[in-house]
Formats: C-alpha cells, sequence, structure tokens
C-alpha cells in the first residue's frame, strides 16, 4: 500500500506539472523560444540518463542480461514510433505561431498516450524501490515542462480560452496517473518487471527522434554551446541521483 501511494503522489505531481503552461502567458514569444530549447536539450539528456543509468542497469538486475530485455526495449521504442506513424503527432516545442494549423484535440490525445505510458514506468520503477521511482519520475518531469509549455500554446494559438487549455492539459496529464495505478494493480498477478526496458525505449526515442533533432540544427556556436551545456546537464543530474541510491 505505501508502494501505490508513492506512485499516485509522484504521477499527481508530474500531471499537476501541465499548469507550467501558464507561464507562456506572462514571457514574450521570443523570450519563451530563448527558454525553451535549453529545456529541451536539458530533458533531452535526462531522458537518456534515465533510460542508461537507471532503468536499464535496473532491468538487467531484475531480468539478466537476456535477449527478451533487449527486446522490450526495441518494443518501447518501436511503440512511439508506431504512435507518430499513425496519429502523426509528435513531441513538438515550436512556439504558437509557427503552428499553421494547431490540432488541439490531436495534442491532447497523444499527449494522454504518452503521459499513460510515462505512468507505466514511474509505476514499474516504484515497485521495484523508491530511489528507482523517484530517479524515474525526475526524468519525466524534466520532459514534462518544455512540453506542456508547447501544448498549452498550440490550443490557446488554436482558439481556446486559456481556462479550458489548462483543464483539458490537466485532464490529459492524469492519465499518468492511471498508467500508474494500472501497473501497481496488475504486478500482484504479474511480474511487471518487462515495464522497465519498455520504458528505457520510450525514453530512448523520444531524446534521439523528438527532442535532439529539435536543438541540432542551428548554425548559432554559441547556442549549440547552451544546448550541449544543457544536455550534458541534464546527464549529471540523473547520475547524481544514482549515486544517491
Amino acid at each position: 500500500m505505501i508502494t501505490l501511494l508513492w506512485i499516485i503522489a509522484a504521477t499527481l505531481a508530474v500531471s499537476a506539472l501541465s499548469f507550467s503552461g501558464a507561464i507562456a502567458l506572462f514571457l514574450k514569444e521570443e523570450i519563451l523560444r530563448k527558454i525553451i530549447q535549453p529545456l529541451v536539450a536539458f530533458s533531452a539528456g535526462a531522458l537518456l540518463g534515465g533510460a542508461f543509468l537507471h532503468l536499464l542497469p535496473e532491468a538487467v538486475e531484475v531480468m539478466g542480461a537476456s535477449t527478451w530485455l533487449w527486446l522490450f526495449v526495441i518494443l518501447g521504442f518501436s511503440a512511439f514510433f508506431l504512435i507518430e506513424q499513425f496519429i502523426h503527432w509528435h513531441h513538438c516545442h515550436r512556439m504558437p505561431s509557427e503552428h499553421k494549423h494547431p490540432v488541439t484535440y490531436l495534442v491532447l490525445i497523444s499527449d494522454g498516450i504518452h503521459n499513460f505510458l510515462d505512468g507505466l514506468a514511474v509505476g514499474s520503477a516504484f515497485l521495484i524501490s523508491p530511489s528507482l521511482g523517484l530517479a524515474t519520475t525526475v526524468a519525466v518531469a524534466m520532459h514534462e515542462i518544455p512540453q506542456e509549455l508547447g501544448d498549452f500554446g498550440i490550443m490557446v494559438h488554436g482558439g481556446w480560452k486559456k481556462s479550458k487549455a489548462l483543464l483539458f492539459n490537466f485532464a490529459s496529464g492524469l492519465t499518468m496517473v492511471l498508467g500508474g495505478v494500472l501497473v501497481w494493480f496488475f504486478a500482484r498477478d504479474i511480474n511487471m518487471a518487462f515495464v522497465l526496458p519498455f520504458a528505457a525505449g520510450n525514453f530512448i526515442y523520444i531524446a534521439a527522434s523528438d527532442l535532439i533533432p529539435e536543438i541540432k540544427h542551428s548554425d548559432n556556436v554559441c547556442k549549440n554551446g547552451i544546448h550541449f551545456f544543457s544536455f550534458v546537464l541534464g546527464l549529471a543530474l540523473m547520475y547524481l541521483l544514482g549515486i544517491m541510491e
């Protein structure tokens, strides 16, 4: 029961980050653009660090370095690729004005699926240990902030009232709680360790396919340096969490 409380508290906390999108109301787009890109780089480092320094080592310890483990990593990677192929959406962190045809409901549906899978990751991590659960929660949270800024901006740009955008964004975030609780519920009858490598595959895909491509094409040396430094900081954060474990 204590594990369930940890799962609910962690997933609710990350879901509440959906309200961080309101920050976009108080910042000019030029300032927001400067903030989002380093945050995207930081979250890419945090996700890769979470995958390679936390989830995969624990998965190897629990499951052994078997072919099945790496198949679940590939399956987790492919799942997000499948979502993007059929829903035609990805973790975009562009400014609202750069979206000529905002697809607000599509963003919510896709974000809800993504949050549900994050909930599976957080829940399965807490089933192994509180420290792994917290590390996984931090990795997810670091990505949610720039993501929610982008989502909120897209919905407002698409004609939604600010209050409606915040409410629906939070409702989409609550699917993470559902994912975490379902993992705990099924863990009584099923060994849910396979979710760890699956989640690692999710994290690797998001970082490598969606986040890094958005920050690697700048011709500004100074900006590229800031992005790389932010990326390394994300990795360093997850490494320090590993040492604390």
